[in-house]
């Protein structure tokens, strides 16, 4: 069978490597738009803070296709889907013939139509972070338009390099899709603290040779514009061949679009009326597809969004429900500005349906259980928050958390499956990561797992 897989991101890479984990003898061929090899894309911010060089957030070895035997085309878009005789056909002219087909296209960064954007630099791809970093050396100054999630991990990783930084949000707070205001407003004192300025409630009219002039006519001064106005699904190709397209290529629990050859995953699909834009779902999607396409039976049944900020000295979890109120749920909520310390829980019917923790918390692990089980909540709501202070076991502690328990929410990783690995030889965070994908996603696992290894090593006496 011939495999075809169109995009080659986090979605599409996680795709061809999940097939051939369940068939070395499929024949498979990935195109990407983009001519380097597959990169974690949500760990573009520390690149641009400086934590991590573009080298080191690279998804596969170069050397990985030729290992498992799969053609990898890079720098050679598809530009048409040929149904009738199951071709796609590339911006050079390529033909490539499938049986089975998937699309993996993602999202494009949206840029407004204001006079003078071209003289910004969207952010959204590895060769967006090296524009700005170039743009950066000699700015002076920077605005990042856009204050969500991209937004702010932006102006935090300029802001890491030193460079005086202005946060420009046209809602009355940041993040307003995953925060209530109050945590918006924590988060851009946070931010402030860090060297970045928010300003919320203000349009960016227009991209100057020295900044952005709001609304209003006020100048912000800058000599580099960074975009973060949010992504939108890359649909086209889908559209132009006649499949169903609403904001995304819609596809049925099998992940599979309305032709049953074509498959869609990660941030251009559409199920059951989401499209998702974070990397968990895509990566639960490939999982599923990849079984399905190998002959096995699978379903989607939707994922539970769990947003963590990565931004560096800026701690954020947030799910589920957020934005409820009194009137309709148990909202149980604690706020220490001065320490930038915000956590919210929202239950209702005896069950966690959303929190925001802001601020270093180590009760993270213990409600992003709960929230993604739907588990009963314990009677203790403030052990919940603190769990230092309450007399009940912390779940979170290695000692103590079940086997089940999911420490890599990203690759849906338990500790029962890293003690395995460990137990089957691998003792360092390396050797882990290489064997579960723990840590691989948004990163914020890792002290987690590397808290479980030194303990299970401990446990032996095994000096790493």
């Amino acid at each position: 069978m011939r495999l075809v897989v169109v995009g080659n991101g986090m979605a599409g890479s996680r795709l061809v490597s999940e097939v051939r984990a369940r068939d070395p003898h499929i024949r498979i061929t990935v195109f990407g738009a983009e001519s380097c090899r597959p990169y974690n894309r949500v760990l573009l911010s520390e690149v641009l803070a400086g934590g991590s060089r573009p080298d080191q957030v690279r998804l596969l070895d170069a050397s990985w296709y030729a290992a498992h035997d799969v053609e990898a085309v890079f720098g050679d878009a598809v530009a048409h889907l040929d149904r009738e005789t199951r071709h796609v056909v590339t911006a050079s002219g390529r033909r490539q013939p499938y049986d089975l087909l998937v699309l993996a296209t993602g999202s494009d960064a949206v840029v407004p139509p204001i006079p003078g954007v071209e003289r910004a630099v969207p952010f959204r791809t590895l060769d967006d972070c090296a524009r700005i970093l170039a743009a950066a050396e000699h700015a002076g100054r920077a605005v990042v338009v856009g204050g969500g999630l991209l937004g702010v991990e932006a102006a935090r990783g300029l802001a890491g390099r030193g460079l005086p930084v202005t946060l420009l949000h046209l809602a009355g707070h940041l993040m307003e899709r995953q925060l209530d205001v109050e945590a918006g407003e924590v988060l851009g004192e946070t931010l402030a603290g860090l060297g970045v300025e928010t300003r919320t409630g203000v349009s960016a009219e227009a991209v100057l040779e020295d900044g952005v002039r709001l609304a209003g006519g006020e100048l912000v001064e800058a000599g580099l514009v960074v975009l973060a106005c949010g992504v939108r699904p890359v649909t086209g190709l889908a559209a132009e061949a006649g499949l169903e397209v609403r904001r995304g290529v819609v596809v049925d629990d099998e992940l599979r679009t309305d032709d049953p050859s074509i498959f869609a995953i990660g941030e251009c699909a559409e199920h059951d009326g989401t499209v998702y834009g974070l990397v968990a779902p895509a990566w639960e999607q490939a999982a599923v597809a990849a079984d399905v396409i190998t002959g096995g039976k699978a379903l989607y049944r939707g994922s539970r969004l769990v947003t963590r900020l990565k931004a560096r000295s800026v701690e954020l979890a947030a799910m589920g429900e957020t934005h409820l109120t009194e009137e309709h749920a148990e909202v149980v909520r604690f706020s220490h500005r001065a320490r930038g310390t915000y956590r919210k829980l929202v239950i209702r019917d005896g069950r966690l349906v959303g929190a925001i923790l802001l601020g270093e918390s180590d009760a993270v692990g213990t409600l992003t259980q709960l929230f993604d089980r739907g588990g009963p909540v314990p009677g203790d709501r403030a052990g919940l928050l603190f769990p230092g202070l309450s007399a009940a076991p912390v779940a979170a502690s290695p000692t103590l958390m079940p086997d089940a328990a999911k420490v890599c929410q990203c690759n849906n990783v338990t500790k029962g499956q890293i003690r395995a690995c460990w137990e089957a030889g691998a003792r360092d965070l390396a050797g882990v990561a290489a064997a579960t994908r723990a840590t691989t996603g948004c990163g914020t696992c890792r002290d987690a797992v590397e808290g479980i290894v030194g303990w299970l090593c401990e446990q032996e006496g095994i000096s790493v």
